[in-house]
């Protein structure tokens, strides 16, 4: 018996190179000015999930939201074993906070059809919220374990899950299908492997081929591009490359939850914080220390 698993993936600005360029005016983070990665707990979600299909059979769909180069990590997924790749990009998701992703995420699983186990990273790197994986869940109306270290037991539509609780663990379990977020501490990440990479090194999406073959054919009547690029997509689902690109209405998704206009959070205001004072001061391990500490910290404008 085999268990179809889903792995949902994001790719973030790489917070360790943060520049003064990292943010936008309206407090939204400025993707342009940071290097892309893939999100490092997402790495360990899809690596839980290969176990799975390595144990247990079944297969492994990577599914990620994003504009169109965020199909570069779903070829980092194939180069590491995933079955089957998907992009959910459509310009009206632009701005969507964790209610309106989880959302359309929700709704590109619902479309997939049947799942047993969908893994999603603890949290991203870009907004450290761990809110999407929970609040996915919930929409899809079914359980979720947190903090996932390994399976106990997997088996008979049932599973009994160990999971981190800071200072210790414990054992859950859990009726499928189930929602489980990974965290980096419960596998260590395979490699891409050399020869998925020569075999999926050309994978792309229906946008990437059209790009491609406009700038190919820049003097090129629209007809001609058109059929140039659905040429080249047959050519690659021929051979098991197309990565499938899907829109909010493909999903059936409700506009209202989507984007800005559902998403409620709203950055009231975004400061930078230089820290210039040397040394360093000792904070006695008291609560009056602490009181001590604070109160310098509201004097300096710090906090």
């Amino acid at each position: 018996m085999g268990y179809d698993c889903v792995v949902c993936v994001k790719q973030v600005p790489d917070t360790a190179n943060i520049t003064g360029e990292a943010m936008k005016e309206d407090g939204t983070v400025n993707r342009g000015a940071l290097p892309a990665v893939f999100n490092p707990e997402d790495l360990n979600a899809l690596e839980a999930a290969l176990a799975v299909r390595e144990l247990h059979g079944g297969t492994v769909t990577a599914m990620t939201m994003g504009p169109l180069n965020a199909s570069e990590v779903l070829r980092e997924c194939l180069y590491r074993g995933a079955d089957r790749a998907i992009l959910v990009n459509d310009r009206r998701a632009a701005a969507s906070d964790t209610l309106a992703t989880s959302y359309i995420l929700n709704c590109a699983v619902r479309h997939l059809g049947k799942y047993d186990l969908v893994f999603c990273g603890r949290q991203a790197i870009d907004g450290d919220t761990a809110q999407v994986g929970p609040q996915l869940a919930e929409k899809l109306g079914i359980a979720q374990v947190t903090y996932f270290e390994r399976f106990e037991e997997l088996g008979d539509r049932t599973a009994r899950v160990r999971r981190n609780v800071g200072n210790g663990w414990e054992v859950l379990e859990a009726r499928l299908p189930l929602l489980l977020t990974v965290l980096d501490a419960a596998n260590v990440p395979r490699p891409s492997g050399a020869r998925k990479v020569m075999q999926y090194k050309r994978a792309r999406t229906r946008d990437e081929v059209r790009r491609d073959v406009a700038a190919a054919l820049t003097d090129a009547p629209e007809e001609r591009v058109e059929a140039e690029c659905e040429k080249r997509c047959t050519a690659l689902k021929i051979k098991g490359l197309l990565i499938e690109q899907w829109d909010l209405d493909l999903i059936g998704a409700d506009l209202e939850w989507c984007g800005l206009t559902g998403s409620p959070t709203k950055v009231h205001r975004v400061q930078a914080i230089v820290l210039t004072k040397e040394g360093h001061t000792q904070v006695r391990p008291t609560e009056e220390g602490v009181r001590q500490m604070i109160h310098e910290l509201i004097v300096d404008h710090t906090l």
